[in-house]
């Protein structure tokens, strides 16, 4: 190996320790606690190395957002049972979303609810969150009408997000969250 490759190498690790550290640390005690000092301390690098990597704090969420989206992707995707796409798809979707949202509640703060710097919706749209929307695409699309199912899905998850959000707050009984997902799907899905 190279003394290039593997300074790339090493410069890759430190990258992914930070970020896992910045989302450890965020699950342990929230994105306030998360700064550049307290992230250099617990990787025991200066912080001129972590800026080296990352410009701001906004680029550390952004990271970490990332690797929720591909996590919510794959969380998605396993959630579909074989056969055709009806109710019990989408609603095996909707509580695997909400399912997510509540195990991981930093990152998914980091992925819908900080200033992560990620472009949605655009040609700029990284892989991950393309990946994640198409997997809600991919469980509704037969349910939606054939002009618009961006339109449809864009919808469903606002739908979703908000009983994520509505109930991490308090504002909605956690306790009837599963019937929630059930009438929400049973307004989405005819079939």
């Amino acid at each position: 190996m190279s003394v290039r490759e593997r300074k790339e190498r090493e410069r890759a690790s430190r990258r992914r320790m930070i970020v896992s550290t910045a989302r450890k640390l965020a699950e342990d005690h929230g994105w306030d606690a998360v700064t550049t000092r307290r992230l250099a301390e617990r990787i025991e690098y200066s912080q001129p190395v972590l800026y080296s990597h990352f410009r701001s704090k906004k680029e550390i969420v952004g990271a970490v957002a990332l690797e929720g989206f591909a996590e919510l992707a794959i969380a998605l995707r396993a959630a579909v049972p074989e056969g055709p796409a009806v109710r019990e798809t989408v609603a095996a979707v909707a509580r695997a979303y909400t399912d997510f949202a509540a195990r991981n509640s930093a990152l998914y703060d980091a992925m819908f609810s900080l200033d992560n710097g990620l472009p949605f919706a655009g040609e700029a749209t990284p892989p991950p969150l393309r990946e994640a929307f198409q997997a809600l695409l991919d469980s509704l699309v037969d349910h939606a009408h054939p002009d618009e199912p961006g339109l449809y899905v864009d919808t469903f998850w606002a739908a979703l997000h908000g009983l994520v959000i509505l109930t991490r707050a308090g504002r909605l009984p956690a306790d009837h969250a599963s019937d929630r997902i059930t009438l929400l799907v049973s307004r989405f899905v005819a079939r």
